[in-house]
């Protein structure tokens, strides 16, 4: 219409095909900046998607990218732990001071503004999804080239809460080599294309088990079906994790920083060619 004035809220046409649908992405607080946003999802719970975020965002920051990982898994937060974060988040009335790494990588999460880190969340959904909020609008994100999303196992209220008010630019899948992998990816790639996010990949994590005495792999939980999988839904890029002591001694030292990128490094190069 020649005579739009692109305000819709004072506009009396109903039908005007000028008219956009009101965009939920809620805005960064007014001294941030985040260039890509990455969730790392899965299914179900215990296979490993901390891990892998953790693993994806120091990789980043070893290449020389400004990384940051918001722990959206509010009742179940491992992520300062793994980084061997013990200190709180600071801040001022206006804005939240998300805590560094030692490499460099700004991190969000609830334990760390909780007095204890092991006081439990006893909070519904809503407060969840509100925190989860709070944590992109109300902290300060300085400079950032790739945030990951640490999200909550499944499709329920903060994946939604993420997909809706973020601006997710993909997602990575995260599954072990089990039977029930194909309905956990399905889950995720069905919400994926219901939110209109791409899926970059899939990681399999405990993908096999590699004998340190004669090299030969073993699948602890049965075959690797990642590829297979990946075919079946048409996602490009795949990764396979394996199930290493060493990677599980370092995490649990909060270490993850320290642990070698040889598993992920061609992942983490097919997210920076996919999404620049």
């Amino acid at each position: 219409m020649s005579e739009c004035t692109h305000n819709c809220e004072s506009c009396g046409v109903s039908n005007c095909s000028e008219r956009s649908g009101e965009s939920l992405i809620k805005p960064l607080h007014e001294g941030s900046k985040v260039k890509k946003v990455i969730g790392v999802v899965s299914g179900k719970g215990g296979v490993g998607k901390s891990l892998v975020t953790s693993l994806l965002a120091s990789e980043m920051q070893r290449r020389g990218f400004n990384t940051a990982v918001l722990d959206a898994d509010i009742t179940g937060p491992s992520i300062p732990k793994s980084f061997g974060v013990k200190q709180h988040a600071t801040g001022t009335d206006e804005y939240i001071i998300p805590v560094s790494t030692s490499t460099g990588i700004q991190l969000m999460s609830i334990n760390l503004i909780l007095e204890n880190e092991t006081e439990p969340v006893v909070w519904r959904g809503p407060v969840i999804a509100g925190a989860v909020t709070q944590f992109w609008t109300d902290v300060l994100w300085t400079d950032v080239d790739y945030m990951f999303v640490d999200m909550p196992p499944g499709t329920g209220d903060v994946a939604l809460t993420v997909f809706q008010s973020l601006p997710v630019d993909g997602i990575v899948i995260v599954t072990s080599p089990q039977d029930l992998v194909s309905m956990i990816v399905a889950k995720a790639v069905n919400m994926a294309e219901m939110m209109n996010i791409p899926v970059l990949g899939i990681v399999e994590n405990m993908s096999y088990f590699k004998c340190p005495d004669c090299g030969k792999e073993h699948s602890i939980f049965g075959e690797s079906k990642v590829e297979q999988v990946s075919k079946s839904f048409g996602i490009e890029k795949y990764a396979r994790l394996p199930i290493d002591p060493a990677i599980a001694a370092m995490v649990d030292a909060g270490e993850v920083e320290k642990v070698s990128g040889e598993h992920i490094a061609d992942f983490a190069s097919y997210i920076t060619e996919k999404i620049k």
